[in-house]
């Protein structure tokens, strides 16, 4: 059972369970209004007995005593309406056989000993309803009002059949409006469910639905779209990854096994110490590929685990390893983050540098304000690229971020070169994976390393920008700021 049958015969179940709870209620809710009606009117009808009465005892001439003996029984039946009004004197006990008998409280109501009262009276195969009671100056004297039940039954019935008739229409009209209403409001879960479907058989991420409104149903498929676009973005990544990867392994495994093979088939000839050596440094070319394909995974992710991290500590013990300067400005620079990532985006920074210069220089410092300083290190000016373009002077820079600085400040890493600079040509790239410019392609590395550092930067909430200078160019990481612990 679909979606819209169910939600179809839910309403038609509520609706026919509201009408009859309505007609539950207001059923003998009505009855016993129009019962009170009828009984209203009845009393209404007995006001003017006493004038009515003296003009019967007049025109009949009876003479009224209270002795029983010498009762003489006088009673009158006026028609009203469908029903009747009746006057009794002194009746004997029994009597008027033409309308219902007088029993004993109807005697002692004619003698103000009871109250009036009501009575349902079969007569004639009709049931009354009868209204009895004294007449006022009149004692031994009794007036009966009566009106057929079949009136206000008769309403009742219609209104029994109305209610038996309505229930199920209502619940069919409510079936036919609701599985109608719920086709028109379910219509984008349905376009929602095809591009699903379409997905599964094709594999295309690219199409988006469409979406109209701004309903909880409207933002459900702005939120498909979203997520099939950054799903599509991430297929379109790794199909590039793997691309260049193949492109970049395929020259070294070919060189290296080229190598082999002249190795397999002439193991005396006097070159094979050097092609020994090629293999050797291919081999090498692989390992590093490997490893930093291995990294470009790991670190394209949110760091694992955090740690409060002293940048300033860990940026000097690094250059200290690499042979970098660094510009100490004595002051502690703490960031959360991993680690061993953070680690590794400073030393790419650096090698980067140290192969395009003769000296790199690594300056830490922390800002109170957004993060976007704009203060370069002292030190020579750098020249890095992508984790080996070259480049030149130029009055732009290259940046990517998601986010840097807080409103506890910023830290900011600079590494700078006395290299040839970043070309203006390659700077918009200098940060994509397995760009080397063409006069790097030549000197050992695998276009990964400036890859791996925006995102190491980005995936810690911060950004990095290569700025060229007058000599080399400045490549700066800007991360939040954590406070000291």
């Amino acid at each position: 059972m679909n979606l819209r049958t169910r939600v179809a015969i839910g309403g038609a179940v509520t609706v026919v369970a509201a009408v009859a709870l309505v007609g539950a209620i207001e059923y003998p809710a009505i009855g016993a209004g129009l019962r009170g009606y009828t009984d209203a009117n009845l009393i209404a009808t007995t006001a003017d007995s006493p004038a009515t009465y003296a003009k019967l005892v007049t025109a009949q001439e009876v003479k009224v005593t209270r002795d029983p003996a010498k009762v003489q029984e006088l009673s009158s039946k006026i028609p009203i309406g469908k029903g009747f009004l009746q006057l009794i004197t002194i009746p004997p006990l029994g009597g008027l056989k033409e309308f219902t008998p007088v029993g004993q409280h109807d005697l002692a109501v004619a003698l103000n000993q009871a109250p009036p009262y009501f009575a349902d009276v079969p007569s004639g195969g009709v049931t009354y309803r009868v209204y009895t009671a004294g007449i006022p100056g009149h004692p031994g004297a009794l007036i009966r009002a009566a009106a057929p039940e079949s009136d206000p039954t008769g309403t009742l019935n219609r209104l029994k059949w109305l209610l038996i008739l309505l229930t199920p229409a209502a619940g069919l009209l409510a079936a036919i409006s609701g599985r109608l209403l719920a086709a028109r409001v379910l219509s984008p879960v349905a376009r929602l469910t095809a591009a699903a479907e379409h997905i599964t058989a094709t594999g295309d991420l690219s199409t988006p639905i469409a979406v109209a409104g701004r309903d909880e149903v409207a933002r459900l498929g702005l939120a498909f779209n979203a997520m099939t676009g950054a799903l599509d973005g991430s297929v379109g990544a790794q199909r590039r990854l793997v691309a260049d990867a193949s492109h970049e392994l395929r020259t070294p495994l070919t060189s290296l096994v080229t190598n082999l093979e002249l190795l397999a088939e002439r193991p005396d000839d006097p070159q094979a110490p050097a092609l020994i050596d090629d293999a050797l440094h291919q081999a090498q070319e692989l390992a590093v590929l490997t490893s930093d394909l291995v990294d470009l995974a790991r670190f394209g992710e949110a760091p694992s685990r955090t740690e409060a991290v002293r940048m300033d500590l860990m940026c000097a013990e690094l250059a200290g390893r690499r042979g970098a300067e660094v510009d100490a400005r004595n002051e502690a620079v703490v960031v959360r983050g991993d680690p061993a990532a953070l680690e590794r985006a400073v030393g790419n920074l650096v090698d980067n540098a140290l192969k395009f210069g003769t000296r790199a220089t690594v300056s830490v410092r922390a800002t109170g304000g957004s993060g976007s300083s704009s203060g370069s290190s002292s030190g020579s000016s750098s020249g890095s690229s992508s984790g080996s373009s070259s480049s030149s002077s130029s009055g732009s820079s290259s940046s990517s971020s998601s986010g840097s600085g807080s409103a506890a400040g910023s830290a900011i890493i600079e590494v700078t070169d006395d290299g040839p600079g970043i070309p203006a040509a390659d700077l918009p790239y200098v940060f994509d994976r397995f760009h080397r410019s063409p006069d790097a392609r030549a000197l050992p590395g695998s276009g990964l390393g400036l890859a791996i550092a925006k995102q190491v930067a980005e995936s810690h909430g911060g950004r990095i920008e290569a700025v060229p200078q007058p000599v080399g160019v400045l490549l700066r990481i800007t991360l939040p700021a954590a406070t000291a612990r």
